[in-house]
């Protein structure tokens, strides 16, 4: 579906800072978000898979050989493990679970892995299913099809006139390519960015406009929630009014694709949370993210409820990957979901939890980054001369 604003209303909404004409946008997605979706959600739930060293320089993440941060690291995980966290993520309520990986792309070994748990999830949830491995071809696409993988995620990140600025050791280009060969093997596309890297006013449109031209079925926003020792680890917070602007913005720009909140919503729109799913979310990042927690299940789902929202799950076993189509049914019985009542808080069953699962470990030596970059938001400590 085209846009529903041009490119020049889209520039001239983002330069808007009253609140009270924030609020009257903010409604204006909410009513384009309820024509395409109705009152369904779509929530969302991950498992770090594996996590390390990464040798690529995303200058916001702390897992990159060149940030100046301790890696966060557990090696990769049995399908067995995946499912343990994947049943969690059902008895949170959530309606996808997503398996995702550091790195731009798997060892045979450990993309084996990943089908196998991609197998089990779909074998014994009614949880949807989407992976996030990096770089991949269209016979390794075709190979998650195979095992129940029903959506792919891999975003652009950012604008394409800012992507530099972001990574120069992962090409934009590439992420395309991806892109395209996740489509060619008949596969859902998750394709998002993240918001406050520095970029323009001009830069958020020109990155909404270029998803549109992809055109894929989910759209994750995420913000920056900067991690000390990277490039962008010295930024500040979205002011959340304008967070909430900005997904609004990308509601009209994009107004067939399902959103949801992910990275950074915690940290950048805090008690605005619920006003930022009027502005056109389908769903959240429910339970915690790679490498930093996340919210209640409770919370998550109340968010929505009471705004009139549906978020019971839906007893189709994941056939039909989208929300608002829900035809799709596999033979057999619905298999039995982990508990008969959903979990209030994350403690009550073995979601993925960073602080728990994942060892930080000290970098040794950091390289320069290949853009020159300096690495931001390190505690400098001034050491005085003997005898000063």
């Amino acid at each position: 579906m085209p846009p529903l604003i041009t490119y020049e209303e889209a520039l001239q909404l983002g330069a808007i800072e009253d609140h009270a004409r924030i609020e009257a946008l903010i409604e204006r997605a909410w009513l384009a978000r309820l024509e395409h979706f109705g009152d369904s959600t779509d929530l969302c739930s991950l498992v770090n898979a594996k996590s390390g060293g990464c040798a690529e320089d995303c200058g916001f993440c702390a897992q990159s050989r060149f940030a100046e941060a301790e890696t966060p690291m557990h090696a990769m995980m049995t399908p067995e493990q995946i499912l343990e966290h994947a049943r969690a993520a059902e008895a949170a309520g959530a309606h996808r679970f997503c398996m995702v990986t550091q790195g731009q792309g798997l060892s045979k070994r450990d993309f084996q892995n990943i089908l196998d748990g991609a197998k089990l999830v779909a074998e014994n949830t009614n949880l949807k299913r989407c992976a996030s491995v990096g770089h991949m071809s269209v016979q390794r696409a075709k190979q998650l099809k195979e095992a129940g993988i029903q959506r792919v995620h891999h975003n652009v990140e950012t604008a394409e006139s800012y992507y530099d600025e972001v990574s120069t050791t992962v090409r934009y280009e590439g992420r395309l390519r991806t892109i395209d060969a996740v489509e060619e093997a008949g596969l859902e596309t998750c394709v998002g960015g993240i918001l406050n890297l520095g970029e323009s006013r001009e830069q958020r449109v020109e990155m909404a406009f270029q998803l549109a031209k992809i055109d894929p079925t989910s759209v994750p926003i995420n913000m920056l929630n900067p991690r000390a020792g990277t490039k962008f680890g010295d930024r500040d917070y979205m002011d959340p009014w304008e967070a909430v602007k900005w997904i609004a913005i990308f509601r009209l720009i994009l107004p067939a694709a399902l959103f949801r909140l992910c990275g950074g919503r915690v940290e950048n729109l805090g008690e605005l949370q619920q006003l930022a799913v009027r502005a056109g979310i389908n769903g959240v990042m429910m339970g915690n993210f790679l490498t930093t927690l996340g919210s209640e299940p409770e919370d998550d789902r109340a968010m929505f409820e009471e705004l009139g929202l549906n978020v019971a799950r839906q007893p189709d076993n994941g056939a039909d990957p989208r929300p608002d189509n829900r035809s799709g049914w596999l033979e057999g019985e619905t298999p039995r979901t982990p508990v008969d009542e959903l979990i209030d808080r994350q403690e009550e069953a073995n979601l993925w939890n960073p602080e728990l699962q994942l060892r930080r470990k000290k970098k040794t030596a950091v390289p320069p980054r290949p853009d020159g970059a300096a690495n931001r938001g390190l505690e400098v400590v001034q050491v005085g001369k003997e005898g000063s």
